[in-house]
């Protein structure tokens, strides 16, 4: 009895093999089961169709079976190919077409034909005892928005005759649409890093922050199709990501603090922390993920990056799922990158502003000073030498007093302002003005000398001033009381000038907030969104005393009308 757990043999007998293996397969009994084929063609339908463990074949038939199977799979590797393959004769009619290239459009394929008959004509005219006419050639074809990349190459007999040209083709046309839009992120990039000396020179600090804000808004929008999305900087001093720019996204984007840490501050955090790009496909699966857009389905985030240093994170969100592809977070690194250059840019050049100015002045005072001080010697002597000619002593005495006011002015001009000229005014008595007096106002900055400053000038005009030295204790105040105007430098520990600035407008909505700030960029974008909010004005120093109190006399004219 046979043991029922014995395994089958499955032996496919091909041709005139069985008559040499007949007698073996008898001796085998069940345990083998055959099938026979008279051909090689019978025998590939047979292989096709069911398990075939040994093929017996004659030696005779050996290198035609082998042959056989090489073809085919060849056949199949040609069929897998993402290229298109073709021969062509002298006509330019396809002798022989891969099924890859028959599925590319026929404008494609009569194309490539016309390239592969003028590559006959021009092989034929090379020099024979050359191998350069042998060489392929390479041509870009565009038809009807695609782009094809074609390699065509001689075939050739014996003696070197050419009979045949194959070609071998392939789609380029998502890598061409790849590239033309890297050449115009590249040509965007430089346009957002050209600064226009003339444009930009004539702008304060403010000005230049909103020319680099539209510029980011438009090729942002233009060429990376990107509509909802965020540039935060990160504050080295407090390792917080400050917003910077905001647009499609809401208005409270900012409440959340976010902090460069790599867990319990989102994904931005994440990505600062790390200096790693995080593409979210899905943020109902991602624990990472706070809440941005409305009905937020995915979101890319890339670092900002100055010499491999993250100095803040472009944030892009969607209300799709699986909306950014590789593609996407390649071409926004890059971008990004020259985002960081341009803040970068902006903050040197007000930077060099500000030394340039110093570098000036001081150059002015070295070059005039030393001259000056002999020239008012000389006035001395002359003055000693001339007793008895009281007119003559009158006028060197006003020459002295003259070039005394200038060498003066001179020194206070290079000496480092604290934010306010012409403090001397803070001085005098009270002065009566209807707009300013008994008005209350906060002042908040952290440097103490213009705090000071300002709060006595502000007295000396009758305003009730009270004063913070940082964010915190200015928003508490603010809880406290309601006041009549609100003046705060931006940048300060704890709280922001923003902070300080929507603090002040949840206490009295109408309560005019004017922000002070000195050379640089502005690490939060305040000024920005404070002014999209009601913001009343902005002082930039150092700024003069005169200066100072015209905003603020318009701004509570202004606050009190709307009343």
């Amino acid at each position: 009895m046979q043991d029922s757990t014995t395994t089958h043999l499955n032996v496919l007998v091909v041709g005139q093999a069985l008559e040499h293996a007949g007698s073996l397969l008898e001796e085998l009994g069940d345990r083998v089961a055959v099938q026979t084929a008279s051909s090689i063609q019978e025998a590939e339908f047979i292989q096709e169709r069911s398990p075939i463990d040994v093929v017996l074949v004659t030696p005779s038939a050996l290198n035609a079976f082998q042959i056989h199977q090489s073809a085919h799979a060849t056949d199949a590797a040609i069929e897998q190919a993402s290229q298109g393959i073709c021969v062509v004769d002298h006509n330019g009619d396809f002798v022989w077409a891969s099924p890859k290239m028959l599925k590319f459009p026929e404008s494609i394929q009569k194309r490539v034909g016309e390239l592969c008959r003028d590559a006959i004509s021009w092989a034929e005219e090379g020099e024979f005892d050359l191998p350069s006419h042998l060489r392929g050639r390479h041509f870009t074809v565009e038809e009807d928005g695609l782009t094809f990349e074609v390699h065509v190459t001689p075939v050739t007999d014996k003696a070197h005759n050419i009979i045949q040209v194959s070609a071998v083709v392939w789609d380029a046309t998502q890598k061409r649409r790849l590239q033309r839009k890297l050449d115009a992120i590249n040509k965007a990039a430089k346009e957002l890093v050209s600064l226009d000396v003339d444009q930009i020179g004539k702008l304060d600090t403010q000005g230049r922050l909103d020319v680099l804000e539209e510029k980011i808004i438009k090729y942002t929008h233009d060429l990376m199709n990107f509509d909802s999305f965020t540039v935060h900087l990160l504050d080295p001093k407090t390792n917080r990501l400050e917003l910077v720019l905001s647009t499609g996204m809401p208005s409270n984007v900012n409440e959340i603090p976010i902090y460069a840490r790599p867990d319990g501050n989102g994904i931005c955090g994440f990505v600062a922390a790390s200096g790693k790009s995080y593409l979210c496909c899905d943020t109902s699966k991602d624990s990472r993920y706070i809440t941005g857009i409305e009905s937020g389905k995915s979101s890319l985030s890339v670092p900002l990056l100055l010499h491999d240093k993250v100095i803040g994170v472009f944030n892009v969100e969607s209300d799709q799922v699986t909306a950014f592809t590789e593609d996407d977070r390649q071409f926004a690194e890059i971008f990004a990158g020259h985002i960081a250059i341009a803040i970068h840019i902006l903050n040197l050049l007000d930077s060099e502003r500000h030394k340039t100015t110093g570098r000036i002045q001081g150059d002015v005072s070295e070059e005039i000073s030393g001259p000056l001080n002999d020239m008012l010697t000389d006035v001395a002597t002359l003055i000693d030498d001339y007793i008895g000619h009281d007119e003559l002593r009158s006028r060197l005495n006003e020459i002295s007093d003259n070039g005394a006011r200038v060498r003066d002015a001179i020194k206070s001009m290079t000496e480092t302002q604290p934010g306010v000229i012409d403090r001397r005014r803070s001085r005098k008595s009270v002065r009566h003005d209807p707009v300013l007096e008994g008005r209350s106002i906060l002042v908040v900055d952290d440097e103490d000398i213009i705090r000071d400053t300002v709060s006595d000038v502000l007295k000396g005009f009758g305003c009730e001033v009270r004063s913070a030295q940082d964010g915190d204790i200015a928003i508490k105040i603010l809880a406290e009381k309601p006041f009549d105007l609100v003046l705060s430098d931006i940048k300060m520990p704890n709280n922001n000038g923003y902070e300080v600035f929507a603090a002040a407008k949840e206490r009295n909505a109408n309560c005019p907030v004017i922000l002070m700030t000195g050379f640089g960029y502005d690490p939060n974008h305040s000024i920005v969104r404070a002014r999209r909010e009601g913001l009343a004005a902005v002082l930039f120093k150092p700024f003069k005393v005169e200066q100072l109190l015209g905003e603020i006399r318009t701004a509570i004219k202004s606050a009190t009308s709307a009343s």
